[in-house]
């Protein structure tokens, strides 16, 4: 994978599939960190990772003596130790609107999302599809008004996002390519071809949309 150059005192476990694991490969992507990423299957957590992190979660950051396992509290970790390019806004009130734009796609998509990858209840699935893509269409015209959401510039709110879009081909959320969509279909496009967006994928990722590849 890209983000992974040279042996490294951080350690990413990383589940290949999950879209949390993903926004913060993106984020080491975009701030080019120099970081082993360990793919780990979540159905197998290795000792290693039991005995750092109380939870057996994924993902899992570890910089030297330092063990995070909140993907909210990576980001902004990695944000700050390495400031270039800043992926939050520096005044107070764009800080605060970045975080809850995060929030929002915390309580609002994220729960479907996981209904998409993990319930076997086919009704459920239709249920979460519906309502991801109801809600995806009813917002994508304000993509149209920056360049990035709600910003003029990349910010960690377009990492959580972006890999929740990308996987809407593979929970079989299809979005109509009309006027109104228009927006957020170029938003994605952008996103998608973004360098550091490419060096973060896995090969699972890539699989997703082999059109990208």
């Amino acid at each position: 994978m890209g983000v992974v150059t040279k042996r490294s005192s951080m350690t990413y476990f990383s589940d290949g599939r999950d879209h949390y694991s993903h926004r913060v490969r993106i984020v080491l992507a975009e701030k080019g960190v120099t970081v082993d990423v360990v793919e780990v299957d979540p159905a197998d957590i290795p000792a290693e990772l039991s005995e750092i992190n109380p939870y057996n979660s994924l993902p899992t950051l570890v910089d030297r003596e330092l063990t995070l396992y909140e993907t909210g509290v990576m980001m902004e970790y990695l944000d700050e130790r390495f400031p270039h390019p800043p992926l939050l806004p520096v005044y107070p009130v764009a800080r605060a609107e970045s975080r809850q734009f995060i929030y929002r796609i915390e309580n609002d998509w994220a729960p479907l999302v996981a209904t998409l990858a993990n319930s076997n209840s086919k009704e459920a699935i239709a249920a979460a599809a519906k309502e991801l893509k109801d809600s995806l269409v009813a917002i994508a015209p304000i993509f149209g008004e920056k360049p990035f959401f709600m910003s003029d510039e990349f910010t960690l709110v377009d990492c959580c996002l972006a890999p929740i879009l990308w996987r809407l081909e593979a929970y079989g959320v299809e979005l109509p390519n009309t006027r109104q969509v228009l927006p957020l279909l170029e938003y994605m496009d952008r996103m998608f071809r973004r360098e550091s967006f490419q060096e973060s994928l896995t090969e699972l990722e890539r699989e997703m949309r082999p059109q990208f590849g």
